[in-house]
């Protein structure tokens, strides 16, 4: 009994033996990865948390242990430390704070410990890789997607992370480096966290302005949106958020549910860094930064984003559970393994256990297939998402080639406008016939259109760097007077101090004589445009060493201090400046400047002055660039030329009386229309002018009979003028034109709100202006004349709800209050109507075309003969009733008025 009993003893310590020396092989080759998550109790850390456990399933060999801190500083660095002491094989860590984790980090990577840092930084290069996206460019992304939002400016408020880890801070610089260099946007308030009242008090003293909010991430926005809502503001404002959670409350859904405008996918990283960790501990080399890649999630694509996320996360479930059976699987599979040890002793178990572990293995095996095969349908669904984002690419760069398709198409036809132009003229000359202003207007309206679409042509050119240099040697004081003497014109013109120097006037350049025109062009119509009528404009040619600085100085409105950094920038245009700009010729000329080489340089003090500084010679050119050209006349003989004629209307002379006309204010702030219009109009109306800036005043001044207004105006818009013209008393009667090139639906809904009387589109139709303004007259004068033979019936009851009718309404009512006063004055009706006298006389004037006093009587005489006809009062009381002095006095007016005394007219009844 021993013998047997002895070989049991040793089978059963050969069997402790294998299974204690398996058990320290499996121990001996898990990978223990330590995860320290500072922060908790949010869905993007939850999710983080959940793609590493995923992950990490998918291997068997990784053994992952996370520790949440939960925002406690401390925590972490305990958690930390307890790993350091686990000797846990590699540390990942999503630091709270950027310096106080420092310590701590830098000695776990000193005891050889690969350390990994997910999502956040810290002030330290002691660690082995930095895992996460680029915060700096998701902010940069979020301010280029609000500034494409539209053309219009843009008003933003920006709500940042409530500390000072990396992405608050990289997230917040980024956007503000894209937002504080575009013209159109204005930065109003950056608060830090969500101070919900002070939000709710910046959006209230916004009242209901158009909005942009960038916050810090979906959850703030959703916060800010839920402010706005509770002040009923949520639809003039645009959120823009940064996470992109596909979960019930998550970005995704707050876009597809309308709450926000976009929110850009903020990967969690958190199956690229358990990959990472695998990769270290196999010793295969890893870069310092590994940049998880973003995009922009807005309402054109949320509904797909969200599709291939619930896809995916069918198939993360999918893989969990597949692991979760595998996991039961090869736990079985351990528990057989020891049984088919004993089944040594037992060969009928041990039989059978083989056979079962054959089963288990082509069962693993077949799990791994499907594994495989739902990784290649994500990497499948992954190519797609790229495919499609490549496709907008193109469309885009499409819609680009057409638009500069079509303005190469408008340069011929206006060529063809200006070879007639240009016949017609010559033929004029050839007769000794001076051309028609309307025939110089043309011309010079087409070479203008010419030049912007030039201008078109040559940004998308710089854009392609297309653009090949074509330099020939030229006199660059001829050249720059050719150019001076096409602007001494409309220097005369405006009687602007208008010179050109130079201290070397036989000095020759190379230069691209085409660019170099555009370039003199386009700074000298800034000059122009920006400096006021008698101003100076100086151009200064200065040869110094083996340079030429070409100086461009006047003394208009000058720049702001803070955007002169800004206005080479392709589409900038100043704060300070109202006036209609492309914002792409500054930029254009620097590009030219620096195609010769050279620089041009900005500055601004009681005016503005650009400096082109150029290099003499030719050695800084390609041969291939350098052409041959004929000389440009001499400056010397271009004086001696007549100077060329003014574009000025010639004025028609007109017999017509200034009483006999309807005064017409004209709102017009280009030079050309204003006089072209003024010239067609002058025969039939006493023309006011107004370039915009004093166009009020001049209403208020003149009160004209009827106004034409453009919309784009140096200080207000046509909408505004209009509106507060409409809103006071002394001009809510005048018919008001709107002349714009401005057609859309909005547009014309504004006009409609601000009271305009007629909406006309540019290019408009002569004709029809001309009649539009005979309607509008004609039906003003029938409004007067029902006015004047409906005094005492017009009352508030029956109010239509415009200014006119309520004014004739109070007019009527305290006249009729005081009807027996026969002291009752002008001056007691102005003061009790709240207008000053002279103001009371205008408006009556201009509704009735009868002074107060008239009014006052007929009213009286109107109430008289009602009384006359429906009382059985005598005379006299009539008369004293109607504020007459005396009965003598009431017959003689009513007999003047209506041909009979008022005892004859009630006899005749």
């Amino acid at each position: 009994m021993k013998l047997p009993t002895t070989i049991l003893c040793l089978l059963f310590i050969l069997l402790l033996n294998i299974f204690s020396g398996c058990s320290q092989d499996t121990e001996a080759d898990k990978l223990k990865i330590g995860f320290s998550q500072g922060l908790g109790n949010h869905p993007w850390r939850e999710a983080m948390n959940h793609s590493m456990e995923i992950q990490a399933s998918l291997y068997s060999e990784v053994d992952l242990n996370i520790q949440k801190a939960n925002g406690s500083v401390q925590k972490q660095i305990s958690d930390i430390q307890k790993m350091i002491d686990q000797n846990i094989s590699i540390i990942i860590i999503s630091p709270i704070d950027s310096k106080s984790l420092v310590p701590i980090v830098e000695k776990a990577y000193s005891k050889g410990i690969p350390v990994i840092l997910l999502d956040r930084k810290i002030d330290s290069d002691q660690y082995t890789t930095y895992i996460g996206a680029d915060n700096t460019e998701i902010g940069r992304e979020a301010a280029k997607y609000i500034i494409a939002d539209s053309k219009s400016d843009k008003k933003i408020l920006e709500i940042k992370g409530d500390d000072n880890s990396s992405p608050s801070l990289e997230r917040s610089q980024g956007f503000q480096e894209i937002i504080n260099n575009q013209p159109n946007a204005h930065l109003i308030e950056s608060f830090k966290g969500f101070p919900a009242e002070k939000f709710k008090s910046t959006l209230e003293s916004m009242k209901n302005q158009s909005l942009y909010v960038f916050a810090f991430n979906d959850e703030l926005a959703s916060q800010a949106w839920q402010v706005a809502r509770s002040l009923g503001v949520e639809n003039n404002i645009k959120f823009v958020g940064v996470d992109g959670l596909n979960t019930r409350d998550g970005g995704i859904q707050m876009v597809m549910d309308g709450k926000l405008n976009a929110t850009l996918l903020y990967p969690s990283g958190g199956a690229e860094a358990i990959e990472t960790a695998i990769k270290i501990h196999k010793g295969n080399a890893v870069p310092k930064r590994i940049e998880l890649g973003t995009t922009v999630i807005d309402r054109f694509n949320a509904e797909i984003m969200k599709n291939q996320f619930d896809r995916i996360l069918e198939q993360q479930g999918t893989i969990e559970n597949q692991v979760t059976a595998i996991k039961k699987t090869t736990k079985l599979y351990s528990s057989q393994n020891i049984l088919l040890q004993w089944s040594i002793v037992l060969l009928t178990t041990m039989l059978c256990s083989v056979a079962y572990c054959i089963y288990l293995i082509y069962t693993i095996k077949f799990k791994n297939k499907q594994l495989t095969l739902t990784n290649e349908k994500i990497t499948i669904q992954r190519n797609q998402i790229e495919h499609i984002a490549e496709e907008l690419k193109e469309s885009n760069e499409m819609r680009v080639n057409f638009f500069t398709g079509i303005s190469h198409e408008f340069k011929t036809p206006i060529t063809l406008i200006l070879s007639s132009i240009d016949s017609l003229k010559d033929d004029d000359k050839s007769k000794g016939k001076k051309s028609p202003y309307e025939l110089e207007l043309i011309s010079k309206n087409s070479n203008r259109l010419l030049r912007l679409i030039d201008n078109l042509l040559d940004f998308r050119k710089i854009e392609d760097k297309n653009f090949n240099l074509r330099v020939s040697q030229t006199n660059i004081y001829d050249f720059s007077y050719a150019i001076f003497r096409d602007f001494e014109n409309e220097a005369k013109k405006r009687n602007i101090q208008f010179n050109i120097q130079c201290n070397k006037k036989d000095q020759e350049l190379f230069i691209d004589r085409n660019l170099m025109d555009k370039v003199y062009f386009n700074l000298l119509s800034n000059a122009f445009k920006f400096t006021p009528d008698n101003g100076k404009i100086e151009i200064n040619i200065i040869e110094k060493g083996n340079q030429v600085t070409i100086h461009f100085k006047d003394n208009g409105i000058g720049i702001p201090a803070d955007e002169l950094q800004n206005v080479f920038q392709p589409y900038f245009k100043g704060s300070n400046n109202r006036k209609n700009s492309s914002g792409i010729g500054l930029h254009l000329s620097r590009e030219f400047i620096r195609l010769h080489l050279g620089t041009i340089e900005v500055s601004s003090f009681q005016g503005t002055e650009f400096t082109i500084t150029l290099y003499k010679g030719n050695k800084h050119f390609n041969e291939d660039q350098i052409i041959r050209e004929v000389n440009i006349t001499a400056a010397s003989l271009m004086e001696k030329e007549p100077e060329y004629m003014t574009i000025e209307p010639e004025i028609t002379e007109t017999f017509t009386t200034e009483d006999s006309q309807y005064t017409l204010l004209l709102i017009e702030d280009n030079r050309d229309l204003s006089q072209f219009l003024k010239n067609k109009l002058q025969n039939e109306f006493d023309i006011q002018l107004s370039d915009g800036t004093d166009a009020i005043e001049k209403a208020l001044h003149t009160v004209p009979d009827i106004i034409i207004c453009d919309v784009n105006l140096p200080d207000k818009n046509g909408f505004e003028i209009c509106e507060i013209l409409k809103n006071d008393l002394r001009t809510s009667h005048i018919p008001t034109i709107i002349l714009t090139a401005m057609d859309n639906e909005e547009s014309y809904l504004q006009g409609l709100k601000s009271g305009v009387d007629l909406y006309l589109t540019k290019p408009f139709s002569y004709p029809i202006l001309i009649q539009s303004l005979k309607s509008l007259l004609y039906n003003r004068e029938k409004l007067r004349y029902y006015y004047t033979n409906n005094i005492n019936r017009i009352s508030e009851t029956r109010s239509f709800g415009n200014l006119e009718q309520q004014f004739v309404s109070s007019l009527n009512k305290n006249i009729s209050e005081n009807l027996d006063n026969p002291d009752f004055s002008v001056e007691n009706l102005a003061e009790s109507l709240h207008v000053s006298r002279v103001q009371l006389y205008r408006k009556v004037k201009a509704i009735f075309n009868e002074n107060i006093s008239d009014y006052i009587s007929n009213f009286r005489l109107e109430q008289s003969k009602t009384m006359l006809q429906d009382t059985t009062l005598t005379i006299s009381e009539i008369a004293y009733k109607n504020g007459f002095s005396s009965p003598n006095y009431f017959s003689t007016v009513f007999k003047n008025k209506y041909g009979l005394s008022p005892n004859a007219f009630r006899k005749s009844l």
